[in-house]
């Protein structure tokens, strides 16, 4: 019997350097009052930190490689990473190419390092050490997940709606624990990491993205996502300013290297075949993400010898009792005087008969400010309420919106929410 672990957890954690410090155990923050998560954390200073910060690993579409990146404050010549099987035998090397970038007139990005890892082992606890702007970090453990095939579980935590709130510190802190009983592969955060755009739908100069957010979003997670493949999908709060100046995805994808676009892509994870979709786009069989999103799933649907098990994220949820945030239909319900929304077309027609057609197993999604699970759903209304109902086929939708923005009070809740 096949065997794979979702492990959902109500997600949010920091590096510690010589110029930047969270308290993990802290549960006193400002203006913090339960179901709120009050305000963001001591923001984080790029170019006064001269520590190697802001670590995270990612996945390509081969299992034998990851993606990983770290930021520094200047460079030099020497910026790679040494690993290997062995703690005491770093013999690969992978050296880095890096980038920054300029926002508002005001902020600098620091160097932003990619690297990829190759020849990895499946399955096989892995190290490495960076070496970067005169700074060398310490040797750092991870786990390859096993290879297609592999029939060994794989542990995930799956979150959304994260930001850098002392709400997030405590979830993270949540996940820092939970690292410590179990093994885990992944995390997947279901869009709306940072919250950089502070909520605004204004255009600049109010409505200027502020980049210390992402700064101390990427330390915060840093001791999550240095030890796992740390994969996302672009939420609302990455896309939903669309002045090209603004956020509009831009520091996302300057932040994080995923397989494919970044935006939409599928990469396998020992028995699983994962494929992260943008809500935020239209998904009918005219749009690009649509054709895509054919392809891909019918491609892993083939090879079900290898990847049993089909697994579909997201930001919004097609399947939510929410009244507000639920049952995504491509129509923005906000309130925005400063610009109009467009509509994004296939949602959730289009989409919901591409992960029937191919017999999606779970979609994971984000959005909804509260931990919801369905019961197999398909057609909007045809459901059985068992999991092992072998004659009646759809995927099961499970919500966790709670990564550390504020909870919703009520499920069924009507009123308009950030």
């Amino acid at each position: 019997m096949l065997t794979v672990f979702l492990t959902v957890t109500l997600c949010a954690v920091i590096s510690t350097t010589l110029s930047y410090e969270i308290d993990y155990d802290n549960t006193v923050w400002p203006n913090f009052k339960p179901p709120y998560c009050g305000d963001n954390i001591k923001l984080m200073n790029v170019s006064d930190n001269a520590e190697i910060n802001q670590i995270r690993l990612s996945f390509t579409e081969n299992p034998r490689e990851m993606y990983i990146m770290w930021v520094t404050n200047g460079v030099n010549h020497i910026n790679e990473v040494k690993y290997g099987p062995s703690k005491d035998s770093l013999n690969y090397t992978a050296f880095s190419f890096s980038d920054q970038h300029d926002f508002a007139n005001d902020y600098n990005s620091g160097y932003i390092h990619k690297a990829l890892l190759i020849n990895l082992v499946p399955g096989v606890t892995h190290y490495y050490q960076i070496t970067s702007n005169d700074k060398t970090s310490d040797v750092i453990e991870f786990i390859v997940p096993p290879g297609p095939g592999d029939k060994a579980p794989i542990n995930i935590f799956h979150t959304g709606d994260v930001g850098a709130f002392g709400t997030s510190v405590m979830v993270t802190k949540n996940m820092m624990d939970r690292m410590k009983e179990e093994d885990f592969h992944a995390t997947f955060v279901c869009g709306d990491l940072s919250y950089a755009n502070k909520l605004s739908n204004k255009k600049p100069p109010s409505g200027w993205a502020n980049q210390r957010i992402w700064d101390t979003y990427g330390a915060m997670i840093e001791p999550i996502a240095k030890k796992m493949g740390y994969m996302a999908t672009p939420g609302n709060h990455e896309l939903d300013v669309p002045d090209s100046s603004n956020e509009n995805m831009t520091s996302y994808m300057r932040r994080f290297t995923f397989p494919g676009n970044g935006r939409y892509y599928g990469f396998p994870l020992g028995m699983v075949y994962f494929v992260a979709v943008s809500t935020d786009e239209s998904v009918d069989p005219s749009s690009t993400q649509g054709r895509w999103l054919e392809t891909r799933l019918a491609y892993a649907n083939e090879n079900r010898n290898q990847w049993p098990w089909l697994v579909v994220f997201q930001h919004r949820p097609i399947y939510s009792s929410n009244l507000n945030h639920g049952n995504w239909t491509g129509k923005n319900g906000w309130d925005t005087p400063d610009w109009e929304y467009p509509e994004k077309n296939g949602w959730p027609a289009a989409f919901e008969k591409l992960i029937l057609k191919y017999d999606v197993d779970l979609v994971l999604s984000g959005h909804v400010h509260h931990y919801e699970r369905s019961y197999p759903v398909k057609n909007r209304n045809e459901m059985v309420n068992s999991y092992n109902e072998e004659d009646f086929r759809a995927p099961i939708h499970i919500t966790c919106g709670h990564g550390g923005q504020k909870l919703y009070k009520y499920v069924w809740d009507t009123k308009k929410h950030g």
